[in-house]
């Protein structure tokens, strides 16, 4: 404790600023001796007492002279130093920081015992502030001491090997008696705290306890005995068991064997029945007739119980088999699906029987659960099932990609929900589990409406169709109107049982009402029905059809008559030129296709198609390839037969076949000679692409349809010399030279596989294991060591085989389809066949591909399509691919790529362009054809934003490239039709059959079967001419005299018969209206668009027109005008007509046989004169020579066929016609449509 000497400020509490009037005149005098500008304290000033003090306090500064000043209030320094003052102070001395006495300083400062100091900055002269003060308290005398130290507490933390605190503490007694609340001060602290630490963490076993009884009193028993862990931390655990067992008992037991046998007696085993003297015998066969080697035989309610094997003839012998009513036997064998048969028993000892074994195949869907409508709280079914060997035993239900509790939905194949909420909308798939495998089923998409929502939108959506060429609307010059339509979706309509698998009637958000309008073009009026309200109806459920022809993959020759099976019915037989059409069950997901030919020249091909679930048909050219000549081979020798003989070139693998591995399908063993034809499906040849069987995917484990890249494929045919029988074969060797494998990380990966006929499905064979083979001489290379991947199987019910590898490395390639060259976006083509070729490269990665590897389909839609394809992000040419496109048996012309690239032709932008290396198949040859392209399948870079848009996108992005805009990168075809215009006054688009609309004023009256009809115009003059159709309604009374469509085509020059061209214009046919009430012939009138006149019509078709009253009078020069015939005329009459379940398919066969000039033929030149005059002069084809019309030119129309007399319709140059005039012949309003 400080002691000072220096007279220094003290405060009494005895003198307060009540009793400040008494002064000291000693204060007084020094009081008076400072400067006058020096303010005194309110308080008197005194020095310290020291009578009877035993202490000062420590020094407190709790502020400083910031602000208003500077306050050391006794308040404040007992709220923060609670212990340190005591109750009642009876002295106080203030210092600055700078230990100078408060009365030193010249300050004014206030003071007091009960509030302690302070000075206040705005009281100071001469704008000083306060200086910095602390201050001390003079406590009265106690007696006070402390008590001893208690021990130090326990630590504060009791986990092992941690760190903690431990207190101790002390207490301040008073020698005095004080009043209840006043507690004694001791100098000090009363408590201590120290750090502490607890035992490091450790576990160890306790004793071990005693043994227990032994676990039986007779025989061999077990007998344990335990320990307890003792740990410190729940982390750690003891080395070592807690429990020790060990084997006791040595005393006999009397056996009870517990098995009732209805006759015989137990084994000694006690395992089964014992019938002495009775055997079982039997065979194992496969449904060929092959015996089955090595399967397991068993009782069936004992099935881990072993009875033996069958041995290599497939026959097995069980002796002592008891056999009773409910005896049934268990057959196992790898590859083949369980089977379990009956015994029956009989009079003698010995029983015989056969077993036949199926081999097993994964699971496969049969029925696919459907799209649903409903509204809230009503009810939904989705169904589904699945086959396979053995059947699905389990299915399970998804919601968006989430499981539902079988507990809670109790579903087994079907899965109902009642009372539906909105929650309940989304995506809704099956899967079917058997002992083989997964299988999923497509996704069903469940909408379920609010109540009282409206189900479709009844304001139409935009949709701008073209006019005529010749319509200019007033004040805007516009060229398209808005004529609407109603989005084809789903809606929820009136059921009359809504728990059925397939609702009975589907409803669709269709046109409601149409309003007539007229556009103004200007010189004449057109009519049109727009859509006004969309509503929810009944849905058009068109045919839907695949057709095509089946030709050989070689030489293009028709497969004449063959068989068409749909898995194991035949629905069909191919035409004389190898043509056929196959109608799609309306629930099919699917389309499997086999196409047998009779007579064995070419192999049995299975083909998955795609098709087009709105209607309509989708054209397919299938390949198939020519069988092998076989060749003979002594079955009782070790056999080798090349896989992918090429001359100069390696194969690519081989067969090799043991000695007696031929078998009859009675399991007989053939010796003899066989009768082998191998026939290979050779990747390094682009041609048999086209040709390759199934859609190369397999069905991974968790039951996902999965992509597979083949080495080759192969189709074993093997025959008995005699009697032409199919033979199988046993283990057959498959070596694959892994010098084709240009891709080393797919030698590990190879696999072997078979095609399952009934659902084009690719099914595991087998494994791969690399040897080392030593090669000899071929006649290509000497005798060395190589590596094969040598593979083993068994020729059985399947003869179709595949080398292949499953790839991971996935794109989509976004590719649209055009009317024209002009590429707009209201011009794309729905239900083009885009075709897409993985190519594989050489080695290098070379970006000159030599062999494919697997191929795609994929239908353009409204948005174009995506083609799935292997592609690669480390190098851009590692995948490469062919793309082609087919409309209705026409292939369409890509995007060219010289002489100079352009992107905005291609459709992809730079540089990315560049990247992809695009060629069109004409790029380096100008006579070679148009109709396809190359490019090289680098997987977009997620970081470099010019590949972020098209048009090749990752795999997992498939919605984004379904969605993509019409403006984002995609490649192009387009369709070579120039000048070329339909109108309809009942907009329809042929692409989509959901859109027709029921109407009398329908150009197609009947959305089930579609009829065109073509009349065929010869054009004599220099130049080409578009000629034009109008169709009104003729002698039906709700459409006399209203426009059904307008027709435009310009005509096509012959060029070896100068100033000579034809057209081959459509018609509206005559015959029944959508009603079908009563029929109406149609009234025609074409018109050539420029300086024409009529010279001449068909002698045929005028007398067939004469005869069919009423009769039009063709006084106009310019124009031609008949009703419609209602029989199908033939070429003689100059018009062609096809019906047919597509509008597209049937104009497309109307017009080739129209360009023809035949009844049944088909071509792409036009041959103007072929059947006028018996004369066959060669035609020009529909695109060549094509240019715009001068209209000025004189020239002349008529309708052709076989001349039956002078008299046809023939038109001529006139010398006096205004050849020098631009001006388009101007009809009167009535002759363009105005229909009022």
């Amino acid at each position: 404790m400080w002691t000072w000497v220096q007279v220094a400020l003290v405060l009494c509490s005895v003198f307060t600023l009540a009793q400040g009037s008494s002064w000291n005149n000693s204060q007084v005098r020094k009081s008076s001796q400072r400067t006058r500008n020096t303010k005194l304290a309110y308080n008197s000033i005194f020095e310290p007492q020291t009578t009877g003090v035993t202490e000062w306090t420590s020094w407190f500064n709790i502020d400083h002279p910031g602000g208003n000043g500077d306050y050391e209030r006794l308040e404040a320094i007992r709220f923060y130093y609670r212990e340190r003052v005591c109750a009642r102070p009876v002295a106080m001395e203030a210092r600055t920081t700078d230990w100078v006495a408060a009365s030193d300083t010249g300050e004014v400062v206030h003071s007091s015992l009960e509030k302690g100091f302070w000075c206040i900055n705005k009281e100071q002269p001469y704008g000083r502030i306060c200086s910095n003060y602390h201050v001390r308290f003079q406590c009265p005398p106690v007696q006070a001491y402390w008590t001893d130290w208690s021990a130090w507490g326990p630590c504060s933390t009791t986990a092992c090997n941690d760190v903690g605190i431990q207190v101790r503490r002390r207490k301040c007694m008073s020698t005095q008696s004080l009043p209840v609340l006043l507690t004694p001060t001791c100098p000090g602290p009363h408590t201590e705290r120290r750090e502490c630490s607890t035992p490091p963490c450790q576990a160890k076993w306790s004793q071990w306890g005693l043994w227990s009884a032994c676990s039986v009193t007779c025989g061999k028993g077990r007998r344990g005995r335990r320990r307890t862990c003792i740990k410190s931390s729940e982390k750690l655990q003891c080395k070592g068991r807690p429990v020790e067992v060990q084997k006791c008992g040595n005393t006999p037991c009397t056996v009870v064997c517990q098995i009732t046998c209805p006759e015989g007696r137990p084994s000694e085993d006690c395992r089964h029945c014992v019938c002495e003297g009775q055997t079982l015998q039997g065979e194992v066969l496969s449904v060929t007739g092959v015996p089955v080697s090595g399967a397991s035989v068993a009782v069936s309610d004992q099935p881990t119980v072993i009875r033996t094997h069958t041995n290599a003839k497939g026959l097995f012998k069980i002796p002592t088999m008891c056999s009773g009513p409910e005896t049934r036997l268990l057959i196992n064998k790898e590859k083949f699906a369980p089977a379990t048969v009956p015994v029956f028993n009989n009079s003698s000892k010995s029983l015989w029987i056969r077993v036949l074994l199926r081999s097993s195949e994964k699971p496969y869907i049969l029925k696919h659960p459907e799209d649903k409508v409903r509204y809230e709280g009503q009810r939904v079914i989705l169904c589904c099932k699945a086959t396979g060997t053995p059947n699905p035993d389990k299915y399970y239900w998804y919601h968006n990609g989430t499981l539902l509790d079988q507990k809670i939905y109790k579903y087994e194949e079907d899965l109902v929900l009642r009372d539906l909420k909105s929650e309940q909308s989304g995506q809704y798939y099956c899967k079917a589990n058997s002992l083989t495998g997964s299988i999923k089923s497509t996704p069903a998409f469940l909408t379920v409406f609010a109540k009282g929502a409206p189900a479709c939108n009844i304001t139409p959506e935009s949709h701008l169709i073209r006019l005529p060429i010749d319509c200019k609307q007033p004040g805007t010059e516009s060229k398209f109107y808005n004529a609407g339509r109603c989005p084809h979706n789903k809606c929820p309509g009136s059921l009359d049982f809504d728990l059925r698998c397939r609702d009975a009637s589907g409803f669709c958000c269709g046109v409601k009402q149409m309003e007539a309008k007229e556009i103004n073009c200007g010189s004449y009026i057109l009519p049109i029905k727009v859509v006004s309200e969309c509503g929810c109806q009944k849905c058009v459920e068109p045919k839907v059809l695949v057709r095509g022809r089946v030709v050989a993959a070689d030489n293009n020759e028709p497969l004449r008559f063959g068989h068409i099976y749909m898995g194991k019915e035949r629905v069909g037989t191919t035409g004389y030129q190898g043509g056929f059409t196959i109608q799609v069950p309306s629930d099919t997901q699917r389309l499997v296709v086999n196409f047998v030919d009779p007579s064995q020249r070419f192999i049995d091909t299975l083909k998955v198609f795609i098709f087009d679930r709105r209607g309509g048909a989708v054209y397919h050219d299938v390949k198939v390839m020519r069988k092998k000549e076989s060749v003979d081979i002594d079955a009782g020798e070790t056999n080798t037969i090349y896989l992918g003989e090429i001359k100069g070139e390696d194969p690519i693998g081989q067969l090799v076949i043991p000695p007696n591995s031929f078998h009859k399908n009675t399991g007989e063993t053939y010796e003899g000679t066989v009768k082998a034809s191998v026939t290979f499906f050779d990747p390094r040849n682009i041609t048999t692409a086209a040709a390759a069987p199934g859609d190369l995917n397999f069905v991974g484990d968790e039951g996902d349809i999965l992509p597979l890249r083949t080495y080759g494929m192969f189709s074993v045919d093997f025959r008995d010399e005699a009697n032409q029988e199919v033979l199988g074969a046993g283990e057959v060797q498959v070596l694959l030279d892994t010098e084709h494998v240009k891709m080393q990380e797919h030698i590990p990966a190879m696999k072997l596989w078979s095609l399952n006929p009934d659902t084009g499905i690719w099914e595991e064979e087998g494994d791969f294991q690399p040897t080392q083979v030593t090669t000899g001489e071929n006649g290509r290379r000497k005798r060395e060591e190589r590596t094969f991947l040598i593979g083993n199987m068994e020729i059985r019910e399947r003869r179709l085989f595949n080398l292949d590898v499953p790839e991971s490395r996935r794109c989509y390639v976004k590719v649209r389809a055009y009317m024209s060259d002009k590429f707009l976006p209201t011009e794309q083509l729905e239900g083009v066949v885009i075709n897409l070729i993985n190519l594989e490269p050489k080695p290098g990665y070379s970006s000159n591909p030599r062999a494919w590897g697997r191929f795609d389909s994929v239908i353009t839609g409204s948005n174009g399509a995506c083609l799935p394809a292997f592609c690669d992000a480390q190098r851009p040419d590692a995948y490469t691919a062919y793309v082609t496109a087919i409309m209705g048996g026409e292939e369409l012309e890509a995007a060219p790529s010289a002489p100079k690239m352009n992107p905005n032709i291609i459709g992809v932008s730079q540089p990315y362009l560049d990247k992809l290396d695009y060629q069109r198949s004409d790029h380096d040859d100008l006579a070679l054809k148009k109709t396809a392209f190359r490019i090289n399948l680098a997987k977009p870079n997620p970081n470099n934003f010019d590949e972020t848009n098209g048009p090749i996108y990752p795999y997992q992005n498939l919605i984004a490239c379904e969605n993509a805009p019409v403006d984002a990168n995609h490649f192009r075809f387009f369709r070579v039709e120039k000048d070329k215009y339909e109108y309809n006054v009942v907009p329809f688009e042929e692409s989509d059959l959901t859109t027709w609309t029921g109407d009398y004023l329908s150009w197609w009256p009947n959305p089930q079967e579609f009829r065109a009809c073509y009349i065929k115009v010869k054009i004599h003059g220099a130049t080409e001419v578009m000629v034009r159709s109008r169709n009104l309604g003729g002698t039906h009374p709700m459409t006399r005299g209203q426009l059904y469509g307008i027709r435009d085509i310009r005509s096509t020059r012959d060029l070896s018969h100068p100033n000579t061209s034809a057209a081959c214009l459509e018609f509206k046919c005559g015959g029944m209206l959508f009603d079908q009430g009563a029929v109406d012939r149609s009234l025609i009138t074409v018109i050539p668009q420029g300086n024409c006149r009529r010279i001449g019509i068909n002698s045929l078709l005028q007398e067939y027109l004469t005869k069919h009253p009423p009769v039009l009078q063709n006084n106009e020069s310019h124009a031609f005008n008949m009703l419609a015939p209602v029989d199908p005329l033939g070429h003689n009459y100059g018009i062609y007509t096809v019906t047919d379940q597509n509008p597209r398919i049937a104009k497309e066969i109307a017009i080739g046989r129209c360009f023809d000039g035949t009844s049944d033929g088909f071509s792409r030149e036009m041959k103007p004169n072929l059947g006028t005059d018996g004369s066959g002069h060669e035609g020009i084809t529909r695109n060549a020579g094509q240019k715009r019309v001068s209209p000025g030119s004189g020239v002349s129309l008529w309708p052709t066929g076989q001349d039956p007399g002078p008299q046809n319709w023939q038109c001529k140059q006139e010398e006096n016609w205004d050849t020098d005039s631009t001006q388009a012949v101007e009809l009167p309003r009535g002759h363009w449509g105005d229909s009022r």
